[in-house]
C-alpha cells in the first residue's frame, strides 16, 4: 500500500462520479502492507473491510474476485502466479515479472484460465492517446515509416538523493527502462505493433549513494537508456528514457511520421493531439497545410465522458481511473480487456532484448 496503491484505491472508489449509470459497484475487500500500522491505517482512511501485513491473506484466503498488485517489482511474478492459482482476476503494475523466464512463466500458467487480466500500461488510456490510435487506424498517417519517443523525469538528478530498492537490480529488476521505458516500449507496441530488433545504451549518473543509515551503496540500475529500434511494418525511430533530465516532471513526448501524415502528442499536456495531413495540397501563403491541434481533453466515449466535463483538462491519474473501469468492466461483462499479461510479457521480452544490447554492445533481433 504504497503510492500506486493509493492510486488504484482512489480510481475505484471515484467510478461512480465518472461513468455515469455504472452498473456495478467496488467493495474494497482487504489491504496489505508489510508495515502492519500502514495496512491499517489505509483500512481507516480508505474504507477496506480489513487489513494484514501477511501477503497470503489477500492471495488465498480473500474472498475477493480481484487482486490488484502494486507490490516492488521483484514480488510481481509470486503474486500473479498465487492469484491465477486462486482463480481471482489480476490487476498488476509493470513490468509483468522480475525476468523474461518468470513472465513465460505466468504466460503458461495462465492459458485456458477464463480470468480478466490486465498490466497496468495506463498511459493508453489517456484520450489523447485513444484519438491518436483513431487517427493511425482510420490509415490516416499511411504506411508508418519513423517515429520519435522521449520519457524523462529529473528524479535521480540530486546525487544526494537517498538510495532506496529502486536503485537495486534486486528488487526494481531494471532502471529507468523497467520503470518508466515498459511505458515507453507499449507506447509503440499500442500505436504502430510489433518489435522487429533494438539496440540500447544506458548510464548511470551517481553510481554511489548514501541510504537512510548513511552507508554508501552501490546503484546498479540504470538512471537512463537510449534506444534505436526496427518495427516489424518497417518503421525506424529512436527512444530515450531518462530520469536524469533537468526541468523536466513527467514529460512523455511521442512523434509518429508516416507517408500520408504525422502525429504528435505530450502527456504533460494531455488534453491534444496534433496531426499533420501531408495529403492537402500546397498552396500559396500555405493553404491548409500544417498541423491541426485536436482537442482530445476529456471526451471519452459514454458511458465515461459526463463528469467531469468533457471540455475540461484530463490527466495522469484520470487515465488510471479508465484504464481500472475497463478492467473491472470486463470483469462484469465477462469478456477480455487489452493490455492484458500476455501484452506484459511481450513488452518483457522487449526490455529482456534491450538489456541483452546494453551488455553485448550488439544489435538484437526479436523473434
Amino acid at each position: 500500500m504504497g503510492f500506486i496503491g493509493k492510486v488504484h484505491t482512489y480510481a475505484c472508489t471515484v467510478l461512480p462520479f465518472y461513468y455515469s449509470e455504472l452498473p456495478f459497484r467496488v467493495k474494497l475487500s482487504g489491504v496489505y502492507d508489510r508495515t502492519l500500522t500502514k495496512a491499517v491505517q489505509a483500512k481507516e482512511d480508505y474504507g477496506f473491510e480489513f487489513a494484514t501485513d501477511c501477503m497470503d491473506d489477500i492471495l488465498l484466503s480473500s474472498d475477493a474476485d480481484a487482486v490488484c498488485i502494486c507490490l516492488p517489482n521483484y514480488q510481481h511474478a509470486e503474486c500473479v502466479l498465487k492469484a491465477i492459482g486462486q482463480s481471482r482476476h489480476i490487476y498488476c503494475e509493470k513490468p509483468l515479472a522480475a525476468s523474461l523466464d518468470e513472465a513465460d512463466l505466468i504466460v503458461k500458467t495462465l492459458a485456458d484460465k477464463p480470468l480478466v487480466n490486465r498490466i497496468v500500461f495506463h498511459s493508453r488510456f489517456f484520450a489523447s492517446v485513444m484519438r491518436a490510435r483513431q487517427i493511425i487506424d482510420e490509415g490516416r498517417l499511411g504506411r508508418i515509416l519513423g517515429f520519435h519517443v522521449l520519457y524523462q523525469h529529473s528524479s535521480n538528478l540530486d546525487k544526494n538523493k537517498k538510495y532506496n530498492w529502486k536503485y537495486s537490480k534486486q528488487y526494481a529488476c531494471g532502471g529507468a527502462l523497467a520503470d518508466m521505458g515498459s511505458h515507453m516500449l507499449d507506447m509503440i507496441y499500442y500505436l504502430i505493433g510489433e518489435y522487429a530488433g533494438i539496440f540500447m545504451k544506458t548510464q548511470i549518473a551517481h553510481k554511489t549513494r548514501f541510504d537512510e543509515n548513511n552507508a554508501l551503496r552501490a546503484v546498479d540500475v540504470e538512471d537512463a537508456a537510449c534506444i534505436v529500434a526496427t518495427m516489424r511494418n518497417g518503421a525506424v525511430g529512436t527512444m530515450q528514457v531518462t530520469k536524469i533530465a533537468a526541468g523536466s516532471n513527467d514529460e512523455f513526448i511521442i512523434e509518429i511520421s508516416g507517408e500520408k501524415g504525422a502525429l504528435k502528442l505530450n502527456l504533460m499536456d494531455p488534453n491534444w493531439v496534433w496531426f499533420y495531413d501531408n495529403s492537402l495540397p500546397d498552396a500559396e501563403l500555405g493553404g491548409y497545410k500544417g498541423f491541426t491541434r485536436i482537442e482530445s481533453v476529456q471526451r471519452y466515449a459514454p458511458p465515461g465522458g459526463s463528469f467531469p466535463s468533457p471540455k475540461l483538462s484530463g490527466g495522469w491519474l484520470r487515465a488510471h481511473v479508465h484504464s481500472l473501469y475497463e478492467f473491472l468492466n470486463g470483469i462484469y461483462q465477462d469478456s477480455p480487456c487489452k493490455p492484458d499479461l500476455i501484452d506484459g510479457a511481450y513488452i518483457q521480452r522487449v526490455m529482456a532484448a534491450a538489456y541483452e544490447s546494453d551488455r553485448t554492445g550488439a544489435w538484437v533481433q526479436l523473434e
